[in-house]
């Protein structure tokens, strides 16, 4: 994706969560905007990096997890809820923690699938999830792997005085590569819980899967 289109993506987003929040400001019991609200987060969560797009993905949750409280029949809610549990769980190295959020995402995933049985997304979503685990024992190690060859290569490059080469770690590039690419499984299909009472005009395509 080019800068125009994922500046595009930024400021549908970054609209449809600011209309979600003043709908909820009008009204405390509007799940729907509470959803609208929790999904432009979790997909602005990618323009963001470090803590704060950690922080972002955990207010999602927060805002997700209050309006299944306030209406526990929608899909939409639980499917959203769905992937901003796999997201914390691709986020911790954890593999125990992350499986505990891979189960809950899988729990969210069902409940849709059950509640709106002709979606096939929701299934494969039930299907996909089982495969995370794996999933993310492949990512870390693929980032230790990066993260030992990048601290081989500064020590070959270092200088004696101790400055360095000027060179910018890629590390941390790499973990939110990781981070990206699981804010946005499924999260193109999420535009389905933003477009209700959202932005008139469609984000640009979801990013490809890396």
């Amino acid at each position: 994706m080019d800068g125009g289109e994922d500046m595009q993506r930024l400021m549908f987003f970054e609209q449809a969560r600011e209309q979600a929040q003043r709908a909820y400001e009008r009204d405390g019991t509007d799940a729907a905007a509470l959803t609208r609200w929790g999904g432009a987060l979790l997909e602005l969560a990618h323009f963001r990096q470090g803590d704060e797009a950690r922080d972002m993905i955990k207010e999602a949750v927060k805002k997700l997890e209050t309006a299944l409280k306030l209406d526990d029949s929608r899909s939409e809610t639980l499917w959203c809820l769905g992937n901003a549990y796999t997201s914390e769980g691709f986020l911790v190295s954890s593999s125990q923690t992350a499986k505990d959020f891979f189960r809950k995402a899988s729990g969210c995933f069902e409940k849709a699938s059950e509640l709106d049985p002709d979606n096939d997304v929701y299934h494969k979503a039930v299907e996909m999830t089982k495969k995370a685990p794996e999933l993310h024992a492949q990512l870390h190690a693929q980032m230790r792997a990066q993260q030992e060859e990048e601290t081989a290569s500064a020590g070959a490059f270092r200088v004696p005085d101790g400055g360095g080469d000027g060179r910018k770690s890629q590390s941390t590039d790499f973990w939110w590569d990781i981070a990206g690419w699981v804010t946005l499984i499924g999260l193109g299909m999420g535009v389905m819980a933003l477009s209700k009472n959202g932005p008139a005009a469609a984000p640009p395509p979801p990013m490809p899967l890396k």
